[in-house]
């Protein structure tokens, strides 16, 4: 990951000099920004560390999260605790097991479409993304039983509409900044390693967020550029629900104690799902 940054920083820092002036004074770009382009985008995505991030549970199912859930002798279930990522046992660190993997990164990709207008060294525009991102953010929960419990989410596709507006130098080089919405089809899924109880999962649905960055751009001949961008992707993300239910007197099910025979449900602690995207672009200009 490092030489990937390192190599995208080399590539952003020495892009301008493919459009310099040549030996004869010939100018590389005449034609400025203004136009319309269609493109694409790829680079590398990073889920940041969701540290602290627990499950959260509603025992008697009144909304509210928070409960404890209790074994027959009124300990909590989940006194072995949670780790950040996907288990790798159904013990966690806390018993001696392994402990989880971490959140993956992975690489992105996006076709786009955009229209700038350029007005003396100022080009504002818009531009429209559409795309696929690799990266997966997980949960871990581990009971005493032992066995674990796993809340993951991660990114079907990922649609945007982000405003651009920079400021070029030399026709040629244009640095901005960018941002707007963005609306994204969020894979929710849970899985755990006991079968007594059953899990029903509720809530999967597309979700609006927003994106933000900026990036540099440069022009090479009259109807090609290419560039370096970095986007910051957030969205909120708290409907995912799963009820554990089944046979009575499990701790999810225990009417004796504070829960109620219908089930337990689950939601994660941590309600913002973000990341961050470096990518190279490159576009063809009307």
């Amino acid at each position: 990951m490092k030489a990937y940054l390192l190599a995208a920083v080399a590539a952003l820092v020495s892009v301008p000099a493919l459009a310099q002036d040549g030996t004869n004074g010939d100018p590389a770009v005449t034609s400025g920004f203004s136009g319309i382009y269609v493109g694409a985008s790829g680079g590398y995505d990073v889920e940041p560390n969701d540290g602290g991030s627990t499950i959260q549970f509603d025992r008697n199912l009144d909304g509210r999260f928070g409960d404890t859930v209790l074994t027959g002798a009124g300990a909590n279930a989940f006194g072995p605790g949670f780790c950040d990522g996907r288990a790798q046992a159904a013990t966690g660190p806390q018993n001696g097991g392994p402990g989880c993997r971490n959140d993956k990164d992975g690489w992105s990709y996006n076709a786009r479409v955009g229209f700038d207008h350029q007005s003396g060294p100022i080009v504002y525009g818009v531009v429209g993304e559409f795309g696929k991102s690799r990266i997966n953010d997980s949960v871990t929960g581990f009971s005493s039983t032992p066995a674990n419990y796993v809340m993951t989410r991660e990114i079907g596709w990922e649609a945007a509409v982000r405003a651009r507006a920079g400021f070029t130098p030399n026709d040629s080089t244009l640095f901005y900044g960018t941002f707007g919405p963005s609306y994204a089809r969020i894979d929710r899924d849970f899985s755990s390693s006991q079968s007594t109880n059953s899990f029903e999962q509720r809530g999967k649905r597309n979700q609006f967020g927003f994106q933000g960055g900026g990036g540099i751009e440069q022009r090479i001949g009259d109807h090609f550029s290419v560039g370096m961008e970095y986007v910051y992707h957030q969205y909120q993300d708290n409907d995912f629900r799963v009820r554990a239910a089944g046979p009575a007197g499990t701790p999810f099910t225990n009417a004796n104690n504070g829960g109620t025979v219908n089930g337990t449900d689950f939601r994660r602690s941590d309600d913002k799902f973000n990341w961050h995207s470096l990518r190279a672009t490159a576009a063809f200009r009307f």
